[in-house]
């Protein structure tokens, strides 16, 4: 490691997916001109999930070979692999791929065997020797550059995302919980939904969208009850079901309680758009005790009331 000398860490792996529903092949789901968004707006959360970052990891390639999709990844920092690999060993990441198809496919159950390898070496047999999984990872250089459908629908996703606002069709609505290049929030002079105003503690507020003011001082303040908050927003919120909150805890536990409540509310933004309303977050505080928050929120908590 010797200063100006070092090359930077990179390795390769290859990600085996498949369903054990009968009824359920995501290589003919891949292939679906329709659904392949879907199933690669999912492949990119749940890795971005098990690293912690929307560029943890990188997918070269998604291969269909019936009854498995592989996945082809691209690892460029050690840290980054060895939490995809913890991720991988706990079972999180399988988890999280499960959730984000339900959810992107919009069906009810996606069960998934997952397998992991790094060239001839198959590393579910050694996953407990995290630095031999490394090692092997390591020894497999990435092949490629990223395959060019890949980079179509990495560019299709953040234009969709950045148009997000104005585009309310179908497919826009499919990609609003991936992470965007830039900030989630909808404009707030957006056209609300139904509920235009609501009432807290007497008074009539208007119900604008969530405004990264609102996030970070949620995030900031909310501390230990952000699960509670969370499982709230759940009732009316897929993207937030089981084990989605769960899985947030563990991904982001090193970065402590401001980050995990933080990308609790993102999903949350994320994933409803313009539905992500302040009277809902508001409705989830008050549920779980956190008045003077909801009133920090709306701009009525007077600094003599912090004592």
């Amino acid at each position: 490691k010797m200063a100006g000398s070092s090359t930077p860490w990179t390795g390769s792996a290859y990600l085996f997916l498949q369903s054990t529903c009968k009824t359920i092949a995501l290589p003919a789901l891949y292939e679906s001109s329709q659904k392949k968004p879907c199933v690669f707006k999912a492949l990119k959360l749940a890795l971005a999930d098990s690293t912690g970052s929307v560029n943890g990891v990188d997918m070269l390639k998604v291969h269909c070979s019936h009854p498995h999709l592989i996945v082809q990844l691209k690892f460029c920092k050690r840290e980054n692999c060895r939490r995809f690999l913890r991720s991988y060993r706990e079972g999180v990441l399988q988890k999280s791929l499960q959730s984000h198809l339900q959810l992107s496919l919009a069906t009810t159950t996606m069960p998934l065997e997952v397998e992991l390898k790094a060239g001839s070496e198959h590393l579910d047999k050694m996953l407990k020797d995290e630095d031999h999984c490394l090692e092997c990872i390591y020894r497999e250089k990435p092949d490629r550059l990223p395959d060019e459908e890949i980079t179509e629908l990495e560019e299709c996703l953040k234009s969709l995302m950045l148009h997000q606002s104005t585009n309310n069709n179908v497919a826009g609505k499919d990609y609003s919980s991936l992470k965007p290049p830039s900030r989630p929030y909808p404009p707030t002079g957006s056209s609300l939904p139904t509920q235009l105003t609501f009432i807290f503690q007497g008074q009539q507020f208007h119900n604008r969208t969530i405004t990264p003011d609102d996030h970070q001082k949620f995030a900031k303040s909310v501390s230990k009850k952000w699960k509670q908050v969370g499982r709230s927003l759940q009732k009316s919120c897929r993207a937030l079901r089981d084990p989605v909150i769960d899985n947030l805890a563990l991904e982001y536990d090193r970065e402590g309680l401001y980050e995990q409540a933080y990308q609790m509310l993102l999903r949350f933004i994320q994933s409803e758009g313009k539905k992500a309303t302040i009277a809902r977050l508001i409705a989830a505080l008050e549920e779980n005790g956190l008045i003077s928050l909801a009133e920090e929120l709306l701009g009525i908590h007077s600094s003599e009331d912090c004592s």
